[in-house]
């Protein structure tokens, strides 16, 4: 099993979701014997944010002269696409930061979403390329999302399930901290149903990918 492991959060050592991402991902290490991880911290490492020159070295654009630097990126870019092809199981540590995710994070979709590599355009619409595998989002959350009045208020669920539907992927699990703004006492709470959700999600990924 191939495990590419992204982390997103802003908050260093204090991040939940760092906490909760490696917690995952050493809970499927154990369940699983033969497996290999791939790591890519989108803030220590952070990525630029799509510009026309570096969208060029993977979309078809009428820009043809290249600095040094930005075929650099474009490189990245194929750095970036190859390690998630690669991947069999994806664990992404995925805070909500202001109703979404975090522009890092964005900035690594943007890259990956590649016509002819992740998906391709046919006569009858779109068509994903990267089916088979499967995308856990540990996420964690200030407030209530996943239910309640603030449920139409998550765009960030929704946006990647539709981000990873597009690329083929249905096999999408949420692992969610929720409440983690709200006092120490709902912070805990909310980590350790989080931590509790885990097992469930490990155990599914034995049966056959979507």
């Amino acid at each position: 099993m191939k495990i590419l492991h992204i982390d997103s959060s802003i908050m260093g050592s204090n991040s939940i979701t760092r906490r909760l991402s490696s917690t995952f991902v050493a809970h499927l290490q154990d369940s699983h014997r033969e497996t290999h991880v791939e790591y890519r911290d989108l803030v220590d490492d952070e990525l630029k944010h799509l510009t026309g020159p570096i969208a060029a070295g993977f979309r078809q654009t009428e820009i043809n002269d290249f600095t040094k630097a930005t075929l650099q990126e474009h490189q990245l870019s194929e750095t970036l696409v190859m390690e998630f092809l690669a991947s069999d199981v994806l664990v992404i540590g995925a805070p909500m930061y202001n109703f979404n995710v975090s522009s890092q994070l964005k900035a690594w979709l943007d890259r990956i979403a590649q016509v002819g590599r992740t998906f391709k355009y046919t006569e009858q619409g779109p068509v994903g390329l990267s089916g088979g595998k499967r995308v856990i989002v540990v996420s964690a959350r200030g407030g209530f999302y996943s239910e309640g009045p603030l449920q139409k208020m998550d765009f960030q669920e929704s946006y990647l399930r539709a981000f990873f539907g597009f690329l083929g992927i249905s096999d999408i699990h949420f692992v969610r901290a929720e409440g983690v703004s709200r006092g120490q006492q709902l912070r805990d709470q909310g980590v350790e149903k989080a931590i509790a959700a885990m097992p469930a999600v490990i155990a599914s990924l034995s049966a056959p990918a979507q």
